[in-house]
């Protein structure tokens, strides 16, 4: 009953052919539904607190900033030590069904003087852990992408060229960072300000992107560079 249970609840938020492998135990089982139950009670304090989102499973020690700015959509599963900030210009989205691994941080900004702008994850998202998500010139991430660990967008850059001054005091410039939908991009990918990824492309693995790629390529490497197009022997 409870194996059936929890599948119909998973092929309802996210998979809707998902079953559990038969060889997982009723123990096994037991343990990942009170494991649930417990992250759901930490999520009903943010619930009470802004009434927006339903279903929202909390972790261990995750930190919420600036919880006014935030929007979040239904079934959001936050993991151990994650930390939200919404310090910025516009809103922290979270769309339904986000996944965010355990010790990754989503920042929109770290500096108080010159606020970000924004940080905008659709529906059914899934971010590995240990990454960091920043919003400075803001990052928008599209529907039913998923996303490995160590992942790190960085929508800002430093100037640099006057050697009158020192490089923290010269400013930013920030362009933003686009990436589409339905897209896969592997573990340790840093993704750099001004870059805009297509729809159903593939980021390998230890890529860094300093530029744009258009819709449906498998694009790696450092920096990044179209491997194939999708579809392609």
């Amino acid at each position: 009953m409870l194996k059936r249970t929890l599948e119909k609840y998973i092929q309802e938020t996210k998979t809707k052919d998902f079953k559990f492998d038969n060889n997982l135990s009723s123990t096994v089982l037991f343990s990942f539904f009170l494991q649930k139950i417990v992250s759901l009670l930490k999520g009903l304090k943010f619930y009470h607190f802004s009434k927006r989102g339903k279903f929202l499973f909390f972790g261990t020690s995750v930190k919420l900033f600036n919880r006014n700015n935030m929007q979040f959509g239904n079934n959001i599963n936050i993991q151990d030590y994650v930390k939200l900030s919404a310090l910025g210009k516009d809103k922290l989205l979270l769309g339904n069904n986000v996944n965010i691994g355990s010790f990754s941080q989503v920042i929109i900004s770290t500096s108080f003087n010159n606020l970000g702008e924004f940080i905008r994850i659709g529906n059914n998202v899934g971010i590995g852990e240990f990454s960091y998500i920043g919003g400075g010139g803001g990052t928008t991430i599209g529907d039913d992408t998923i996303i490995g660990q160590y992942f790190s967008t960085h929508p800002e850059n430093h100037n640099f060229l006057d050697s009158n001054f020192l490089i923290r005091e010269q400013g930013v410039t920030r362009k933003g960072i686009v990436i589409g939908r339905n897209c896969w991009i592997g573990s340790k990918v840093a993704i750099l300000d001004g870059v805009t990824i297509g729809n159903n492309c593939v980021v390998a693995a230890g890529s860094v992107v300093t530029k744009s790629f258009d819709n449906g390529l498998v694009i790696g490497g450092v920096p990044a560079k179209v491997i194939k197009k999708i579809g392609d022997a």
